[in-house]
């Protein structure tokens, strides 16, 4: 079922409130837009990949729900958080995939190629968290505007209204960031 945006968000602040039957009254509205993230994320992974989209959208969900009374401000920030979850799910399964390989044979590799799930890239999408953890730690804006243009999948235009930003700002955020990014991962 598709709601427009306004309908959804008023479902939010009710569960924000402590309202159990507004997140009952939304899981069924948003689960096709999950759906689809997670999609988008396992396309990204090899064919045979053990993680299923319905896995991914069930545990982001349960942490999503676990949660006592989340502050959601809009839809955009709920799906926006769902795919940062989305995102930390995948590293734990690549975490647990790459266990073995940490350490020696370090390759170079770009931030495009880190975001394609595979056996060989599972240490990478562990590097790739760690550097915007470590991103995180000065400057969160950019690990937001990350998040949403390659776990969310949002557009730059859709990245700037969640953020309540400009463009021109989007764009010259992801710069400095996909290069700090790089370089961090890289050496």
């Amino acid at each position: 079922m598709q709601l427009p945006p306004n309908e959804i968000t008023p479902l939010l602040l009710r569960w924000s409130q402590g309202d159990q039957s507004a997140l009952h009254q939304l899981l069924p509205i948003v689960y096709q837009e999950l759906r689809k993230l997670a999609q988008g994320y396992l396309r990204r992974e090899r064919t045979d990949h053990t993680l299923q989209p319905t896995a991914l959208i069930n545990e982001a969900y349960l942490r999503l729900i676990r949660q006592d009374f989340p502050e959601w401000q809009s839809r955009r920030h709920f799906y926006g958080v769902a795919a940062q979850l989305m995102r930390q799910i995948l590293v734990e399964h690549a975490r647990t995939r790459a266990a073995d390989k940490r350490g020696g044979g370090a390759q170079k590799f770009s931030l495009e190629d880190a975001l394609t799930f595979s056996d060989e890239k599972a240490a990478e999408l562990v590097a790739l968290d760690e550097a915007l953890v470590a991103l995180a730690k000065f400057d969160e804006r950019k690990v937001r505007i990350i998040e949403l243009r390659y776990f969310a999948g949002l557009s730059v235009e859709e990245t700037a209204a969640a953020l309540n930003l400009s463009v021109a700002t989007i764009g010259h955020e992801m710069r400095l960031a996909r290069a700090w990014l790089r370089r961090e991962m890289e050496g």
